[in-house]
């Protein structure tokens, strides 16, 4: 990229998310070197002038998109150079051009294309006819076209001189940037998005019945109501049109390019409602659809983003030894015992609903098992049978708690190649409880082994770009990871990859390195890890912990300013240990004595608070849910009644909540407060606990309505 273009980059971010140049040349210049979003906003905070993560992204993602911009900017030039084509104009044009959309408006009627009609047109003679129509100037239609017939070059009448003609006008005005940018404009500004069921499809789309007959402003349709209607359409249930009214689209076009009233300029207007409905409408519509496609796909990614960090940010139990069941009715509940660690210490199968037999059974085996295992928590999936084996664990009074927890996607782990390497011998349902009583646990470290799309907090998520997608939720979980930190000697080779600056060969090679060498004992040490260089080392380092000899090895302060925290240390007359114990020697620190060219507040204000708690987490304490007693299945519920209940899924028209009942509950957006809001995350996400009332049901269909209004009125 050259110099002007990445300045003129640089400029138009800045303008558009409202940043200081400088702040995005700086951003700019520590992606080129290879900094990821968590380690600048965490560590540059002084070159990018504290700017977050979203906004450190939005800069990446906006540089990225503008790169493509130049890539294809330079393919048309290099296109139209070899072909001799390029013009002084043409390519001031090209050079121009800030959208993709403009872009390839310049660069369309000069694209390589199969042969179109008015390309057969031109070939029959009939281009200089076209001409002398599109000039308005009163010319008479039948008495020029009759110059132009000519049998042996196919055209055998008038009739067929002046369809030519039309074909080369159509053409002509499609492909003009002007033309197109009005059309454009119009189309975003006035169309609609109209859909209409298919006809006979009545019974085999009645899941679609809401949109057999939809009529909405393109402007104002919400993202999630478009991916539904696209899926209706992908299953040709639905037929969607997203197009102005047609007499405003032509209208538009006549009065643009029509400016006589003669018979030659009434074979322009049909030349023009020829050119709407067969070339410029079908175009400006795909264009459209992409555009709100798009639209739609960026929301139900932020979404799907938004609940997946409150998933993989829920409060960890922490080191307990823990009993896990992975329930069942015909099968049994798959239990397994783990150690503070998370290891496999012992698994076998009962069944808590079974005949008395076998749960007198039941309960012997986990009574032996607590005790010999000297039991902490007991992990419930809650899926199929999970209330009915809670409420026969809970009502042994075993002395040791017992908790329902999400188990989505268990069963993808349990059949991956990440599970089949930790558990090679083992069913796969038995690596499934293993995975539940982990996510009590440690609910980050468990489930970066998971597919994001498989955890269950998106929507949409097989409609969406999947390209798209897929940045989006390995932003979050990279940035969950590093926000919480990793210890070094105990994390998984998912965990590692997931740390900035790593991947999955260098996290690998950790794994590798720590299994012949043993524990690291210090951050330095990952510098004798095989390809872990100095640059992996600076981006890295500050994001894993170990607890060994040097406390700031534990903490989140970077190695790069270790001196710097040994310098305070020793101002203030004491060691680094006791700069952390002591919170008046912390307070004494005047961290103005300690700005310089590389360092300033920002940074210093890091250190100081992370040295009055390292390595802290910054996840909730844990605290247990239980919902309410006696209600396990939806023929449990009725109108009014209020429960406790966890929200496991929010979307733009509002959340889903799990009331232990194995089907969710909907709280429609009008009804999660008691005033407006406009977006359903601003009272609710996903893993919170909420109190909800049902307000409707519909036991066949399996619909519960729910609100979470303090003053339901009736």
């Amino acid at each position: 990229m050259t110099n002007t273009l990445q300045n003129t980059h640089i400029s138009t971010i800045a303008a558009e998310l409202s940043l200081n140049p400088k702040q995005v040349k700086a951003v700019a210049a520590l992606i080129e070197e290879g900094a990821t979003v968590p380690f600048i906003s965490r560590y540059r905070k002084e070159a990018t002038g504290s700017l977050d993560e979203v906004a450190v992204a939005a800069i990446r993602d906006r540089l990225t998109e503008l790169a493509e911009l130049d890539k294809r900017r330079a393919s048309i030039i290099a296109s139209l150079t070899e072909r001799d084509l390029l013009t002084d104009d043409l390519k001031r044009a090209i050079d121009q051009a800030k959208d993709k959309a403009r872009l390839e408006d310049i660069y369309l009627p000069h694209k390589l294309k199969r042969r179109t009609r008015a390309a057969m047109a031109k070939e029959r003679g009939l281009e200089p006819l076209a001409n002398t129509l599109f000039a308005q100037r009163g010319a008479n239609p039948t008495g020029e076209a009759k110059r132009f017939v000519n049998a042996e070059k196919d055209v055998p009448d008038v009739a067929a001189a002046l369809a030519g003609a039309r074909d080369i006008i159509a053409e002509n005005v499609s492909e003009n940037p002007k033309a197109r940018a009005a059309m454009r404009t119009l189309f975003v500004k006035h169309g609609r998005f109209t859909s209409r069921m298919v006809k006979g499809k009545e019974e085999a789309g009645a899941t679609y019945r809401d949109w057999f007959d939809w009529d909405e402003p393109l402007v104002r349709i919400p993202g999630h109501r478009a991916l539904a209607m696209f899926r209706g359409e992908n299953e040709k249930m639905l037929k969607i049109s997203l197009r102005p009214p047609e007499e405003e689209a032509t209208g538009l076009m006549r009065r643009s390019v029509m400016h006589g009233n003669g018979p030659d300029a009434q074979e322009v207007g049909l030349a023009l409602d020829d050119c709407y409905k067969r070339l410029l409408g079908p175009s400006m519509e795909t264009e459209v659809r992409a555009e709100v496609k798009k639209r739609a796909d960026a929301e139900a990614i932020g979404v799907f983003a938004a609940n997946l960090r409150e998933l993989l940010l829920a409060a960890p139990l922490g080191q307990k030894r823990v009993l896990a069941l992975d329930p069942g009715f015909r099968t049994g509940a798959k239990l397994t015992v783990l150690d503070a660690q998370g290891a496999l210490k012992e698994y076998t199968t009962i069944f808590p609903v079974g005949s008395k037999k076998q749960q007198d059974e039941a309960a012997d085996t986990l009574r032996k098992l607590c005790k010999k295992f000297d039991v902490e928590a007991i992990a419930i999936g809650n899926g199929t049978a999970g209330r009915e084996t809670e409420t026969f664990v809970r009502g042994l009074n075993l002395g040791v708690q017992a908790m329902l927890v999400n188990e989505s996607g268990a069963s993808i782990y349990s059949a991956s190649e990440v599970a089949r390497r930790e558990f090679p011998d083992l069913d796969l349902t038995v690596r499934g409880s293993v995975s539940i009583g982990r996510r009590l646990t440690d609910p980050l470290a468990e489930l970066v082994k998971i597919d994001p799309k498989s955890i269950g907090v998106g929507q949409y998520q097989h409609d969406v770009d999947q390209t798209a997608l897929k940045a989006g939720l390995d932003d979050v979980v990279e940035s969950c990871v590093n926000s919480v930190g990793v210890d070094l000697n105990t994390a998984s080779v998912e965990l590692l990859t997931s740390v900035s600056g790593l991947g999955p060969v260098l996290a690998g090679n950790i794994i590798a390195h720590r299994a012949e060498n043993g524990p690291f004992a210090t951050r330095k040490q990952l510098l004798k890890v095989k390809r872990l260089g100095p640059k992996a080392f600076e981006q890295a380092a500050g994001f894993l912990r170990v607890n060994g000899k040097d406390p700031l090895d534990g903490s989140a302060v970077h190695p790069e300013r270790y001196a710097l925290v040994k310098q305070m240390a020793k101002d203030a007359g004491c060691t680094v240990a006791n700069l952390i114990d002591s919170d008046e020697t912390r307070q004494q620190v005047d961290i103005q004595r300690y700005i310089s060219d590389n360092v300033g507040l920002p940074t210093l204000r890091d250190i100081i608070a992370e040295l009055a708690k390292p390595g802290r987490d910054p996840r909730a304490e844990f605290s247990a849910f239980e919902f309410t007693e006696g209600v396990n299945d939806i023929k449990d519920l009725h109108e009014g009644m209020k429960l406790p209940g966890i929200v496991t899924n929010v979307t733009k028209f509002g959340a889903f909540v799990d009331l232990g009942v194995h089907r969710d509950g909907l709280v429609h957006i009008s009804q999660l407060a008691d005033k407006f809001i406009r977006d359903p995350s601003e009272v609710v996400a996903a893993g919170r606990e909420v109190e909800v009332t049902v307000i409707g049901l519909d036991v066949k269909r399996g619909r519960i309505n729910l609100s979470m209004k303090k003053n339901l009125t009736t």
